[in-house]
């Protein structure tokens, strides 16, 4: 839709297409099916925590007890539990990426530790009997208790004998892992003017918070559990202007993200490590509660369009890139 164009009807939460929490391949002998929603009206209420704590984008604490708001595993902490495998045949999982990533090394995380969507783009370091293996932060285990990770079948071969099914493990959240390239941005199926939708990729550590500028300001946007960002009420017809930061503090500014639903757009900024780019303060994440993303000073570079594995993306941004990364304050 262009400019000008007679208004069409915002999509629904239906028309969303959230993606199914289980994907096609996803293997469950669940000896306790939907265990995570027999606890009733307890265990419901500490997912809405979950959900209001991080759908904005605050960074959740790296542990929590029981019955507390819990979060993602984050800065480095070892964590022990156990793992099985499952095979999302290819698919993206419920972080909604285009598809699984290519060394087909993933992992689905139990609500507590996906976080409404928290823990999406992350990588762990997970260990077992016969060794490590970094794995993708991908897809959500509705079943899974905290500390239950769910492998791909590739990744807990590494680990452990596949015929084992179930063994325990050591885990840690992997900080400012290397890059596979700059930021991507995918807007969603169903965007326009009027109803602003992201997906934000190759962002190494999971993300705090992603704006959009419009008007002269910075225009937070609401994380949903499917791990899209969007702002209901619309951003304009673009180009946009993207502010994207990390749970350390790593914030970049992407230029010349355009309305192409459905198409992966690689801008010319990395989240850290590139060019002018300023390591983040701390290690230690972010954690101040919040409904929205704080607004924070920020960094820019532009977007470009180029090919991807398993999705369109295009080359873009007209202007020349200009990339000046400042970390934002962790507090």
């Amino acid at each position: 839709m262009t400019a000008g164009s007679a208004p069409s009807a915002p999509p629904s939460p239906v028309d969303a297409a959230r993606p199914a929490r289980r994907g096609p391949g996803r293997r469950r002998a669940a000896a306790h099916p939907r265990r995570w929603l027999a606890a009733g009206g307890i265990a419901l209420a500490a997912l809405l925590g979950v959900a209001l704590a991080v759908r904005g984008g605050a960074a959740p604490a790296c542990a929590a007890p029981p019955g507390a708001l819990a979060g993602p595993p984050l800065g480095g902490t070892v964590h022990s539990g156990k793992a099985t495998f499952y095979d999302s045949k290819g698919a993206g999982g419920n972080c909604s990426r285009p598809a699984a990533p290519a060394d087909r090394r993933y992992v689905a995380l139990g609500p507590t530790e996906y976080a409404a969507g928290a823990a999406c783009g992350g990588f762990l370091d997970v260990t077992g009997p016969k060794g490590t293996v970094r794995v993708l932060v991908m897809d959500q285990c509705p079943e899974c208790e905290s500390g239950h990770l769910d492998l791909s079948a590739e990744a807990f071969a590494r680990i452990a004998d596949p015929v084992q099914g179930v063994v325990k493990v050591s885990y840690r959240a992997v900080v400012d892992p290397p890059l596979p390239g700059p930021l991507t941005f995918r807007i969603k199926e169903g965007a326009s003017q009027w109803w602003f939708a992201v997906l934000v990729g190759d962002h190494g550590n999971p993300l705090r918070s992603v704006e959009v500028r419009q008007g002269g300001s910075w225009r937070a946007t609401v994380r949903q559990d499917y791990n899209y960002w969007l702002i209901d009420s619309g951003a304009g017809p673009g180009p946009y202007t993207i502010r994207v930061t990390d749970v350390y503090g790593h914030r970049v500014t992407a230029t010349g993200v355009r309305m192409l639903p459905g198409q992966v757009q690689r801008s010319s900024v990395r989240m850290y490590g590139g060019a002018g780019a300023t390591p983040s303060r701390s290690a230690t994440p972010s954690r101040t509660p919040s409904a929205r993303p704080t607004p924070r000073p920020s960094a820019s570079a532009s977007a470009s369009v180029a090919p991807t594995t398993g999705a369109a993306v295009l080359d873009a941004a007209a202007a020349p890139p200009s990339l000046d990364v400042t970390p934002a304050a962790c507090g």
